[in-house]
This record gives C-alpha cells, sequence and structure tokens, in this order.
C-alpha cells in the first residue's frame, strides 16, 4: 500500500504535516487558518487529489471540534442556513465539473477577499446591524459553493458568523455542526467527481495524527484569546488565505 502515497521531498511531506496540524488548530481554535491548508495542498499536491485528501483531514477535524465544542451551537442558524448551502454546493459540483483549476481559485479568492471587506466595512463603515435574511442566504449560498469546489466555506462562515456578533465558543461550535454535516454531505460528490481515491485515502490516514494534534493544541490557547483577538485573527487568516488563492497560479 505504501507504493499509492505521493513521491515528495521532504519539504513536501512537512509542508503536509504542517497543514494537517493547521486543520486541527482551524477546527478547535482559529477558523480561517484552513485557508493556508488548502493553498499548500493545492501547492504541493495535484489538484484533485489535494482537494479530496484535504477534505477527509476535514471531516476527521470535525469530529475533534464536536468532542470539544458540541454543546455550543446554534441550532437555528444552521437550520436556517442549510437550504441555500445545499444550492450552492450542487452549484459547486457543476462548476467544478467545467472549470479549470486556476480559474476556480481565483474566483474563490476574489470572493473572500470580497467578503473581508464586507465585514471591515460593517465593522467600521456602518452602524452594527443585525445579519439580515438577504445576507444569511448569500452567505449560504457562497459558503456551499466555495467549500465544494475548494474546500473553502471555512473563511466564509467565519465572515458570516463574525457579522451576526457570534462570542467565540458559539461561533466554534456552530461551524463545528455546520461543517461535519456539510463535509459529509460531500463526500458521494467527490467520489463521484474521483477527488476521493484509495491513493488519498491512504495520504489522509498517514496525517491523521497531525489533525489531532493541532486539534489538542488548538483547544489549549482557545481558552485564552480574546474576543476581539479571536475576530482580527479571523480575518488576517481569511486574507492571506484569499490572496494566495488570486495572485497564485
Amino acid at each position: 500500500m505504501l507504493e499509492m502515497l505521493p513521491m515528495l521531498p521532504v519539504w513536501g511531506w512537512t509542508l503536509l504535516v504542517v497543514s494537517g496540524l493547521i486543520v486541527g488548530l482551524s477546527k478547535a481554535a482559529l477558523p480561517g487558518a484552513n485557508t493556508i491548508a488548502v493553498a499548500v495542498f493545492a501547492t504541493v499536491l495535484p489538484a484533485k487529489a489535494s482537494t479530496g485528501a484535504l477534505l477527509l483531514l476535514l471531516i476527521v477535524g470535525d469530529v475533534f471540534a464536536l468532542w470539544a465544542y458540541r454543546k455550543h451551537a446554534d441550532w437555528p442558524t444552521i437550520l436556517r442556513l442549510f437550504p441555500t448551502v445545499v444550492v450552492g454546493v450542487l452549484l459547486g459540483v457543476v462548476f467544478l465539473a467545467v472549470s479549470s483549476d486556476g480559474g476556480v481559485r481565483r474566483v474563490i479568492g476574489v470572493i473572500l477577499l470580497l467578503l473581508v471587506g464586507i465585514s471591515l466595512w460593517r465593522r467600521f463603515g456602518t452602524p452594527k446591524a443585525d445579519v439580515g435574511k438577504l445576507t444569511r442566504l448569500s452567505y449560504g449560498a457562497l459558503a456551499g459553493f466555495t467549500t465544494m469546489v475548494a474546500n473553502a466555506g471555512g473563511p466564509v462562515m467565519s465572515m458570516y458568523f463574525l457579522a451576526a456578533k457570534f462570542p467565540v465558543r458559539a461561533f466554534l461550535g456552530t461551524a463545528a455542526w455546520f461543517f461535519a454535516l456539510v463535509n459529509l454531505g460531500k463526500v458521494p460528490f467527490s467520489l463521484g467527481l474521483g477527488l476521493i481515491t484509495p491513493a488519498t485515502l491512504l495520504l489522509s490516514l498517514v496525517l491523521v495524527p497531525a489533525v489531532v494534534a493541532g486539534g489538542f493544541v488548538g483547544r489549549g490557547i482557545v481558552k485564552h484569546i480574546p474576543q476581539r483577538a479571536f475576530e482580527w485573527i479571523v480575518l488576517l487568516l481569511s486574507t492571506l488565505g484569499a490572496l494566495y488563492l488570486v495572485i497564485v497560479p
């Protein structure tokens, strides 16, 4: 079975292990950091292999996040989001089937940068208001679309949860249940598109310990992150990930 693993240099495996740590950390403490893992996987591995392998690792991270924050979810928010998320996922399946890898990455990067800009505008440019129905529907569809085509729905929902002024634990608990359900729902589509193969499954199994280690580290530091610092970290990591997707060919 080992011959199924990709032949990568030491630096390539090192980056993948670090990305596994980032996946666990993003699920347990720093939403938005996952976009960095998306970028690294797409750099080290072929596009389809990277998407399938990362999805499996995200599901492992979801299990850890549910264990840590399962009691803190806002279920009315999740249920209101799901119909448009399903629409976004289906659009993402179609887009992934007909678009080039470079085009997909740039579209997602531009969307994320726009969302960061909207979040900053809401924070500094206008009086703070509750998130309305149109905003919720827009974020739900974008989250479904971006998570299907590049496992990049985390920053989109991070922007939504920030706009909705979720406290840290409610943020993490709601995100944990939301993405656990969405990522499991993506598995049949990913199998059908050839994104998940025996090789990507084996690669994911090798990297599972890194995800678990990152989750424990995140679980330890989240208690010490102030709300305001947490929000700025989410914005910064989302911006860096989006810039990478836009700039790198």
